[in-house]
């Protein structure tokens, strides 16, 4: 197991210094769903949402969550993104609209952070936009999928 990095020599949360580290193209995608009554996810997928189109309305909150993640979590790096992209689809199987936010930068450290924020904020927003209709409604799954870029390269998450 690798060393922690975010720790100082107290012991303490420290910002690391990337200053040394080149600069690379990175891109990071990650994924999660929310689980819904059927009959939510049919009002989804048609227009009827009284608050209005959930999907535009998550896809730019998502957007903008990656670009804010450095203000929510205290030991990201402001990054340069070079594009963002949320994309969705119905598994009406399973009643579940499942979510998946691809982040990219060229810089000195990941955006894994920014895709992982991305894709919670989206499913925040589908379930604030529904919560009067289905308070049953189960955010999660959320995971990182896949990354490039930086000292340790190319990782796709296994399946389980």
């Amino acid at each position: 197991m690798e060393e922690l990095t975010h720790i100082n020599d107290e012991g303490r949360a420290r910002m690391v210094d990337v200053s040394g580290k080149q600069d690379t193209i990175r891109v990071a995608v990650a994924r999660g769903d929310v689980t819904m009554l059927p009959e939510t996810l049919e009002r989804i997928a048609h227009g009827g949402i009284a608050k209005g189109d959930v999907l535009a309305v998550a896809q730019v909150a998502g957007i903008m969550a990656a670009k804010q993640t450095w203000q929510l979590v205290p030991m990201c790096h402001p990054l340069f993104l070079t594009g963002a992209d949320i994309m969705f689809a119905f598994d009406w199987e399973l009643h579940r609209l499942e979510i998946e936010a691809r982040v990219g930068t060229t810089g000195k450290t990941g955006v894994e952070m920014e895709a992982l924020t991305a894709v919670s904020v989206t499913a925040l927003t589908v379930y604030d936009m529904c919560k009067a209709i289905d308070k049953n409604m189960v955010v999660g799954n959320i995971h990182l999928v896949e990354k490039q870029g930086g000292k340790s390269g190319h990782f796709r998450r296994l399946e389980v």
